[in-house]
């Protein structure tokens, strides 16, 4: 190994450790003082139920960990947004659970929760995976209201989910825990089944105050709205339970005889390791931006065997294609080559690049894994298309719009991994968020843009300096130098990625080595949905 791997492995490593530092603060929620409160009131915390609740030793991942990050501050923060996502197993079955976090504001919405919820809503509904609630919550977080009430994509839309979900056939189990409060109230009674532990789970639109306020009725609210009301009188649930273990196994045996599910048929084989160590990812990956690697040394150690199939290896080398295995499920790979290439006609292309070549190999790509069903992975390390007047006037528009329609209309399930730069158009083209992936999640060496910070932080500071000068200031190069200074940091924490994991612009910032499993329970989820669109490409500038 040369002093650069150790280099960019001492880099890598030390982005791994301050992932886990982060992740593990955030893991208490609302601190450890209210997690002992909560086990007063002898209750789990969130994530007690969804580790209580999913098979042991079975394999999970969570969502949108990082929901939240740094937002909210002057409310006292919302870790994880107030609300816990996994992908996991119940009795073998893969399911979504989501679990309201009662530790923070008492399980309260902000905005970002509902952004968060309605994500895992999304999961459900693409891959149609059972999903549980484990409510716990005060609902709405009323000083933030305005934000998370009316819209489209607000609270109401959880509730139309909800509906949408049970005609679909998408199976739907919720455990109320604790508080379920106004409009909250109906997502427990708009799923299939509904049960509530006693003493502790309450359901009503009105609490005993409102009540009291609005009618003038005295009332406490176990009578108003607890399990034996609810089981006994109103038959508003299902079931009572005598605690959360006794709700959470409840859970547990009717997922057991949930009947077999249509599948997509994606291949599979039995599994293998990557024939090369995975965790040579560390050394290979740069520290630097402008640094180059080659991507196929990525690819080698992600995939099973080590076996990479290359798909028009010579043509438009700034992007790779090609099939292989992650988990015994086959998949097409396009990924972005950050090494400085030379073409046959002698031409240099420089890497993280798209010239119209490289689009053009990627469209057809793209439509051959569409019609022989195979998932698609993207991984992405890509500043953007090519510019200037050769690649204008070669069509590059033309060829990039190709690639970004074959990209929106693929109907097979897409994954995204973001392992470098994903900036500006390139982000579209390779998939980013705005074209559905069924998983996108990160690296800690991930940054998202419109482009570079050091790119970025030059035009502004060009555009406020001469601000500057032409309300008659003096603008010397040091006063330059500040105002770069002051516009790149503030520019490089937008770029960060735990900056787009906390407004859910990915779904998680995970280890190089847990790709393979994020892959893997993505396909097996995207096979619970049978695939009943052709692919179509619509109209095309050709």
């Amino acid at each position: 190994m040369d002093i650069n791997f150790n280099k960019n492995e001492d880099h890598n490593k030390l982005l791994i450790t301050d992932l886990k530092q982060k992740f593990a603060k955030i893991k208490l929620g609302g601190g450890e003082k209210r997690i002992e409160k909560l086990h007063g009131e002898g209750k789990m915390t969130a994530r007690e139920r969804i580790d209580y609740l999913l098979d042991a030793n079975a394999k999970n991942i969570e969502i949108g960990g990082f929901v939240g990050y740094g937002m909210y501050e002057e409310h006292g923060g919302c870790p994880s947004g107030g609300v816990v996502v996994k992908i996991g197993y119940v009795k073998g079955k893969q399911c979504v659970v989501v679990a309201n976090d009662a530790t923070v504001k008492a399980g309260a919405w902000f905005p970002i929760t509902a952004k968060k919820n309605l994500r895992a809503q999304e999961i459900a509904m693409e891959n149609r995976l059972p999903i549980i609630y484990l409510v716990d919550s005060a609902g709405v977080y009323l000083p933030l209201q305005d934000e998370i009430f009316p819209d489209k994509e607000h609270f109401g839309r959880i509730f139309r989910n909800n509906a949408q979900m049970s005609s679909m056939g998408i199976t739907q189990i919720a455990a109320v825990m604790g508080s379920c409060v106004a409009g909250g109230a109906y997502l427990p009674i708009m799923s299939d089944e509904a049960m509530i532990v006693d003493k502790t789970g309450s359901i009503f639109l009105a609490g005993s105050y409102l009540v009291k306020a609005a009618i003038g009725e005295a009332i406490d609210n176990e009578t108003l709205g607890g399990a034996t009301t609810h089981c006994e009188i109103s038959g508003v649930t299902d079931y009572k339970a005598k605690d959360d273990k006794d709700a959470l196994d409840r859970i547990k045996n009717i997922v057991s005889k949930i009947g077999d599910f249509d599948k997509a048929g994606f291949n599979r084989e039995k599994s293998q390791k990557p024939a090369f160590d995975e965790k040579e990812i560390y050394g290979i990956l740069p520290k630097t931006r402008n640094e180059q690697y080659d991507m196929n040394e990525i690819i080698k150690r992600l995939v099973d065997n080590s076996e990479f199939d290359t798909y028009k290896d010579g043509y438009g080398q700034t992007i790779i294609t090609g099939y292989a295995r992650i988990d015994g499920w086959a998949v097409g790979v396009i990924a972005n080559q950050r090494t400085v290439l030379k073409s046959k006609t002698g031409e240099m292309q420089f890497g993280g690049v798209i010239y119209s070549d490289s689009a053009d190999k990627a469209t057809r790509f793209l439509a051959n894994c569409n019609q022989k069903k195979i998932p698609l992975v993207f991984i992405q390390d890509v500043t953007g298309f090519m510019v200037g007047s050769k690649s204008e006037h070669g069509g590059i528009i033309k060829d990039g719009a190709k690639m970004v329609n074959a990209v929106a209309n693929s109907v097979v399930p897409k994954f995204t991994i973001i392992v470098g730069n994903s900036y500006g158009a390139g982000n579209y083209a390779m998939c980013g968020k705005a074209y559905d992936p069924r998983l996108i999640f990160a690296w800690p060496s991930a940054e998202l843009a419109v482009m570079g910070g050091t790119q970025a932080a030059k035009v502004l500071a060009q555009i406020e300096t001469s601000s500057l000068k032409a309300k008659g200031e003096t603008v010397d190069e040091v006063k330059e130098k500040e105002v770069f200074d002051k516009i790149k940091a503030r520019y490089d924490e937008q770029v960060s990625p735990y900056y787009a994991a906390s407004r859910l612009w990915t779904d998680a910032i995970v280890d190089p080595l847990d790709t393979r499993t994020w892959i893997s329970m993505g396909i097996e989820a995207a096979n619970h949905s049978p695939i009943e669109k052709k692919f179509n490409m619509g109209v095309l500038q050709v």
